[in-house]
């Protein structure tokens, strides 16, 4: 009798053992720069909800919005720091610690969305990002990319860049500096504070994102006019950070579910936003809202500027040299595929009968 209760208490050890090493569950909080109404918090909790299925519930993340644990442009050190495992955010908000941050969230007149995805995901994006994120205790991993930018919200019809000197305007990343350059006074406000400062006249003209991610936050009830291209992001790309001394402590599998889990929300993202953008601009259209397109003199005037910016950016930081060349090395090479499948758009069929064969 005493042998087998001593075989079963040895039985039960081992299967407590067992439990506590193979089914410990993580819990995670996960901070953001989004308020609720953004649709990138959506997004947030996509990733959350497929991270804990795919673990089946070994890792389980928690959001907090903007302001709910720091406010908004303290994500990145908060997560550094350990307030949180993990943050998402555009990484262009970063450009204070590193100019090569915003290489990795938009380039104006640079990738699209599709482009981005293949260089992040096919080349060498996420190996120069990790070299980046790795320098501040971070592990990057992909957070979505909703598209092309939609342009600036203004009182008056706009298609001369020139026109926009001596307006406030809200934008942020390497278009704040290059706008700058041109006359622009720019004001670099997190996504939360755009509506009031535009309603009280704070703003003469403001941008936040693509159609979808903007039209909830209400700026056409204020402005009528859009200037158009988006040429300041031509792609969102979005990144999550995640605090490595938190990520070596997981096991394997799970560090394998985060990366799985992010690649389906980059390309999740990537569809729901397209697909909302048409949407949404049909939206803008009924309630009469005006896109303005730059004159080809004006984006012509803003490629050179940003061009001689970058420039000088490069010679002064190694790494951001290093990541733009491999972007322009990609964009060299797939505009030659680029070039020749073009000419079948899929544009409705009187539309490209009557010559719209290009986008």
């Amino acid at each position: 009798m005493k042998r087998f209760l001593k075989t079963l208490l040895i039985a039960l050890f081992v299967i407590f053992m067992f439990n506590q090493v193979y089914a410990k569950t993580y819990r995670w909080k996960l901070i953001t720069t989004w308020p609720t109404g953004i649709p990138w918090h959506e997004t947030v909790l996509h990733f959350a909800k497929t991270v804990e299925e795919l673990s089946n519930g070994e890792l389980k993340i928690k959001v907090f919005p903007a302001g709910s644990i720091v406010p908004a442009f303290q994500v990145f050190d908060a997560v550094r720091n350990g307030v949180a495992e993990m943050g998402h955010d555009w990484p262009g908000y970063w450009k204070g610690k590193d100019q090569a941050f915003v290489a990795f969230a938009s380039v104006p007149f640079g990738m699209n969305n599709i482009e981005y995805s293949i260089w992040l995901m096919a080349g060498d994006g996420m190996k120069l990002a990790k070299e980046l994120y790795g320098k501040y205790g971070l592990v990057p991993l992909l957070g979505g990319n909703s598209g092309q930018e939609m342009g600036f919200f203004t009182k008056k019809p706009i298609t001369e860049v020139s026109q926009l000197k001596g307006m406030k305007v809200r934008t942020v990343g390497w278009a704040a500096d290059i706008l700058k350059n041109m006359g622009v006074s720019v004001t670099p406000l997190p996504g939360g504070e755009i509506y009031l400062a535009f309603e009280r006249g704070v703003l003469d003209s403001a941008e936040f994102s693509t159609p979808f991610i903007t039209y909830p936050m209400g700026f056409q009830e204020i402005a009528k006019n859009v200037m158009v291209p988006g040429w300041h992001q031509t792609a969102v790309q979005l990144m999550f950070e995640v605090n490595k001394r938190a990520y070596d402590k997981l096991p394997d599998h799970l560090k394998k579910v985060l990366e799985v889990a992010s690649r389906e929300t980059q390309l999740w993202d990537l569809a729901r936003s397209e697909y909302n953008n048409a949407k949404a601009i049909e939206k803008y259209m009924k309630e009469g809202v005006k896109f303005n397109k730059l004159s080809d003199e004006s984006l012509n005037e803003l490629r050179k500027t940003t061009k001689a910016y970058l420039d000088n950016l490069r010679k002064q930081s190694p790494f951001l040299d290093k990541v733009l060349k491999s972007q322009e090395d990609f964009i060299a090479e797939y505009s030659k595929w680029k070039d020749l499948r073009s000419g079948v758009s899929a544009y409705p069929y009187q539309e490209y009968i009557n010559g719209k064969h290009y986008e």
